[in-house]
């Protein structure tokens, strides 16, 4: 299935500590999770091992929320939280 990673998708990516090949990990490989609204997610926990704003974390977890349309996943957002999750 072919996935399309939407501008807005990318843009918060970045803000919130994540690239597009992780995206396309997340969305490959992670699990699936709850999510509202007729949305799809899946999740992947990364090791990190790195300071975010001046503190260390051990992990990172990469939410990707997401819609099929047409045999296509479109990316709608991402969300990234650092800690530990493994």
């Amino acid at each position: 299935m072919q996935i399309i990673i939407e501008p807005h998708t990318l843009q918060r990516a970045v803000e919130r500590g994540a690239d597009e090949s992780e995206i396309i990990d997340v969305l490959t490989n992670g699990i699936e999770v709850d999510a509202k609204q007729g949305r799809l997610a899946k999740s992947k926990a990364f090791l990190f091992q790195q300071l975010r704003n001046n503190k260390y974390y051990e992990q990172k977890r990469i939410d990707v929320f997401y819609i099929i349309e047409n045999d296509k996943i479109i990316t709608v957002t991402v969300y990234v939280f650092y800690g530990i999750f493994e």
